[in-house]
C-alpha cells in the first residue's frame, strides 16, 4: 500500500506516545504485584505494545500539505538528536540529585521487580539503634525503604536495563528524549503545518535543557511523550470526530485521556497540567461532542494509576511535598466539582459565546500581553525569598560565593523565571510566542476550533503557573528542568505559529510586489529563533557527566564478598552510595550514625555473629583506620574524577564542574578477630 508523506508523518509521530502508554498500562500493575520481570514484561507488555502500535497509528488522520522533505527533515532531526545525546550520555549513578536516584530506582525494579526495598537489617545488626537505612531520595519507613519519585520513568528506562544492563540503562534517556522531539514535531505538524514541523523540532532539539535532560535518567523526556503525545492524540480524535456507538474518534479520545492521565504516573506535578483537560472534557460534554466520555474515562484511569503510584509507592515523598501538594489537591477537587456544576448549568444553554460583547476577544488578547509584560517586569520590582528548606539555602549561599554574588541564601530567584526562558530559547521566541497566544485567544473567542482549544488551554495554563512559581532550586541547568516538559515546547510552538501566520499574511494580503518577501522573512525569522538557542547550548553541551561510574560500580561490587554486610561510617558517603551498594551490588547496607570506635566494633561483632563479613565504607581511607585491625588495608574501590554539571544563578551555564566520586572499603571477614577496644 502506498502511503503519502502526510500519512507517514501522522503515524510515525504517534508511535512514541502509543508505545509508552501501552507499556505503562501493563508494566505498572506488574510492579504493584511484585512481578515486574523481563519474562512477564515480554509475555504481557509485548502483545499490548504490538496491538497498540498496529491499531492506533492507523487511525490518525492524514496531515495535509506534507511534502516528503518535511517528513525526512523531522526524521533527520530526531535521529541527529539521538546520536548526539547517545555520544554525550552521562553515567550518573552516585546520588546527588534526581538523575542518579532515578537510575537507582530503575536498576532496583529492573533487577528485583518489586517495591518496597527491604532493609535486610536482620543480616546486619537487627534493630540496633546506632544504624539507619535512609539516604538521599530513599526513605526509611519501618523495616523497608521507599524510593522518592514516581514509577513512570523507571518503568520505561528499565527496558534499557533489561536489554543491556547498566550500559542500556544510561542509553535509554537519549533515545527517549529523541522520541519526545519526534512527538513534539507531530504536534506542531498538526497545529501549525507539516512544513513548519522540522523547524520546531530543530529548535527543541538544539535547546540546552532538552539536550541536558536527555543525557541522564530524568523523568522529563517520558513526561513530554505522555503529555505532548496526549495532545496529539486528542487533536486526532477531534479531527476524526467520534460517530455512532464506537468509532476511530472514540478510540483516539480514550487513548488521549489515558496518555494524559498517565503523565501523573511519571511526575506528580502533572496534576497541575491536567486541570485544563478536566475543563475541556466539560466543554465537550456541553457541546454534545462524543469524544468527551472516552477522553474523560481515559483521563480518570490514567490519573488513577498516578494516584496509586504516588500514595501507594511514593507516600513519604508526597508527605515531604505536602505544603504544596495539599493545596493542589484541593484546587483539583474544586476544578472537578466546578466542571461538573458548569456542565449541569450549561447543559441546555450550550457553551456561552465569547464574542459577546464584541470587545471581549480583543480584551482577552490584550490581557495576554499585559500578563506576560508583568511577569517580565518582576525582576525590576522585587526579589523573591523563602526556600522553606535549610539545606537549599546553604547550597544557594555557596553558589553565590562561587559566582561572586552578594550572599543571600534565602533568595529563590523565582522572579527571574521568564529570564530563564529568554536564556534558553531567546527573547525573540518569547516575544513572538506572546503575540501568538494573544492572536490565538482572540481567534478562539471569535471562531472556536476544538483542535486548538485544548493545546491552548493546557500550554497557556502550564506556562503561566510555572513562571509564577517554578518551585525549584534555582541554580542552572538544574532549574531548567521545570521548563522542559511543556513550557519551552509551548514557547517554541507558539513562536513558530506566529512565523507561519505572518508568512501567510504576507503571501495573501500584502501588495503583489511584496508577496515574494514572505519566504525570506520566514527564513530570517527562523534564524532569529535558532541562533540564540544554539548559542546558549554551545557553552555546556560538550562534556559527559560522571564518566567511569559504571566501571567503578562494577569494581566496587566485585570487591564485596557475597556474604558482605556494609556499614557506612560517614553521612555524606551514606547519602550518595547507600542505595548504589544495596541495589546494584545486592548486599545489605546501613549507615552507622554513632561512629565512636566502641559502637562500630560492637556492630561489627553483631555482623560476625550472623556469619557475615563486615565491610566498612567511607569517602576517605583515614575515616576507616580507627576501626580496623592493623593487618586490614582499605581499598579505593570507587575512584571517579571527571566532569559534572555546573551551577549558575545569574547567567546561563557554561563549562563543567569537577566531580569527585570516592568510596573506600575495608573488608573485615567473619573469621577475623574483632579488634579490642583500648
Amino acid at each position: 500500500m502506498h502511503l503519502s508523506p502526510g500519512t507517514l508523518l501522522a503515524r510515525v509521530t504517534l508511535v512514541p506516545v502509543v508505545a509508552a502508554t501501552a507499556w505503562l498500562a501493563v508494566a505498572f500493575p506488574l510492579l504493584c504485584l511484585g512481578h515486574f520481570t523481563p519474562l512477564l514484561g515480554v509475555l504481557l507488555g509485548g502483545p499490548a505494545l504490538v496491538a497498540a502500535l498496529v491499531l492506533l497509528p492507523r487511525l490518525a488522520p492524514d496531515i495535509d500539505d506534507t511534502p516528503w522533505w518535511a517528513l525526512l527533515l523531522v526524521v533527520l532531526v530526531t535521529a541527529a538528536f539521538a546520536a548526539v545525546q547517545l555520544a554525550y550520555h552521562s553515567e550518573q549513578l552516585v546520588v546527588r540529585r534526581d538523575a542518579a536516584s532515578y537510575a537507582q530506582y530503575t536498576a532496583w525494579i529492573a533487577e528485583y521487580g518489586f517495591l518496597p526495598i527491604p532493609q535486610q537489617r536482620e543480616l546486619i545488626a537487627g534493630n540496633d539503634p546506632a544504624l539507619t537505612y535512609h539516604s538521599l531520595a530513599y526513605y526509611q519507613v519501618d523495616d523497608v525503604v521507599w524510593p522518592q519519585f514516581l514509577a513512570g520513568a523507571p518503568l520505561v528506562y528499565a527496558l534499557g536495563f533489561w536489554a543491556a544492563d547498566l550500559e542500556g540503562l544510561v542509553l535509554a534517556p537519549p533515545v527517549t528524549g529523541a522520541l519526545a522531539v519526534l512527538t513534539f514535531a507531530g504536534l506542531v505538524a498538526r497545529l501549525v503545518g507539516a512544513r513548519w514541523a522540522p523547524l520546531a523540532a530543530l529548535l527543541l532539539a538544539v535547546c540546552l535543557p532538552q539536550q541536558w535532560i536527555s543525557r541522564s535518567t530524568y523523568s522529563e523526556p517520558v513526561a513530554q511523550i505522555m503529555l505532548l503525545g496526549g495532545l496529539v492524540l486528542a487533536y486526532d480524535a477531534l479531527e476524526r470526530r467520534a460517530r455512532g456507538r464506537w468509532s476511530a474518534g472514540h478510540t483516539l479520545a480514550l487513548a488521549a485521556g489515558l496518555s494524559l492521565g498517565l503523565g501523573l504516573l511519571v511526575r506528580i506535578d502533572a496534576l497541575r497540567d491536567l486541570l485544563p483537560v478536566v475543563g475541556f472534557v466539560g466543554l465537550l460534554l456541553v457541546a454534545r461532542r462524543r469524544e468527551a466520555t472516552p477522553l474523560g474515562l481515559g483521563l480518570a484511569v490514567g490519573a488513577g494509576y498516578g494516584f496509586v503510584a504516588g500514595f501507594g509507592y511514593s507516600r513519604p515523598y508526597l508527605n515531604y511535598l505536602a505544603d504544596s501538594l495539599n493545596p493542589l489537591l484541593f484546587i483539583s477537587g474544586i476544578v472537578v466539582g466546578g466542571t461538573a456544576a458548569g456542565v449541569l448549568l450549561l447543559w441546555r444553554r450550550g457553551i456561552p459565546r465569547l464574542d459577546r460583547p464584541p470587545w471581549l476577544p480583543t480584551a482577552g488578547a490584550v490581557l495576554v500581553v499585559v500578563a506576560m509584560a508583568a511577569i517580565a517586569a518582576r525582576p525590576l520590582l522585587f526579589v523573591q525569598r523563602g526556600h522553606g528548606d535549610e539545606a537549599t539555602g546553604i547550597y544557594i549561599g555557596q553558589v553565590q560565593e562561587i559566582e561572586g554574588l552578594p550572599v543571600d541564601p534565602d533568595r529563590t530567584y523565582e522572579e527571574m523565571s521568564l529570564t530563564w526562558v529568554g536564556w534558553y530559547v531567546g527573547w525573540a521566541t518569547v516575544l513572538l510566542a506572546t503575540l501568538s497566544v494573544a492572536l490565538l485567544v482572540r481567534r478562539m473567542a471569535l471562531r472556536p476550533t476544538p483542535q486548538w482549544v485544548l493545546p491552548l488551554m493546557v500550554l497557556s495554563w502550564t506556562v503561566g503557573t510555572t513562571l509564577l512559581r517554578p518551585a525549584i532550586t534555582p541554580d542552572h541547568p538544574w532549574a531548567s528542568r521545570r521548563l522542559v516538559t511543556l513550557v519551552l515546547p509551548a514557547f517554541i510552538l507558539f513562536a513558530v505559529f506566529f512565523l507561519a501566520w505572518a508568512r501567510r499574511r504576507v503571501r495573501d494580503r500584502a501588495p503583489h510586489r511584496l508577496r515574494r518577501l514572505g519566504t525570506p522573512l520566514a527564513v530570517l525569522g527562523a534564524a532569529t529563533l535558532l541562533l540564540p538557542t544554539a548559542a546558549t547550548a554551545a557553552g555546556i553541551m560538550t562534556y559527559r557527566m560522571d564518566v567511569g561510574s559504571i566501571a567503578a560500580t562494577r569494581q566496587t561490587c566485585a570487591e564485596l564478598p557475597d556474604t558482605a554486610s556494609v556499614l557506612i561510617v560517614d553521612p555524606n558517603t551514606a547519602a550518595k552510595f547507600m542505595q548504589l551498594i544495596r541495589g546494584m551490588c545486592g548486599v545489605p547496607t546501613a549507615q552507622v550514625v554513632e561512629t565512636d570506635p566502641e559502637t562500630v566494633h560492637r556492630i561489627v561483632a553483631e555482623v560476625h555473629d550472623r556469619g557475615r563479613d563486615a565491610v566498612l565504607a567511607a569517602d576517605r581511607a583515614e575515616r576507616l583506620h580507627p576501626y580496623l585491625p592493623p593487618w586490614i588495608v582499605p581499598r579505593h574501590s570507587f575512584d571517579v574524577h571527571t566532569e559534572q554539571d555546573p551551577s549558575t544563578l545569574m547567567k546561563p551555564p557554561t563549562g563543567a564542574w569537577r566531580f569527585n566520586g570516592d568510596l573506600w572499603i575495608a573488608v573485615i571477614p567473619a573469621t577475623a578477630a574483632t579488634p579490642s577496644i583500648s
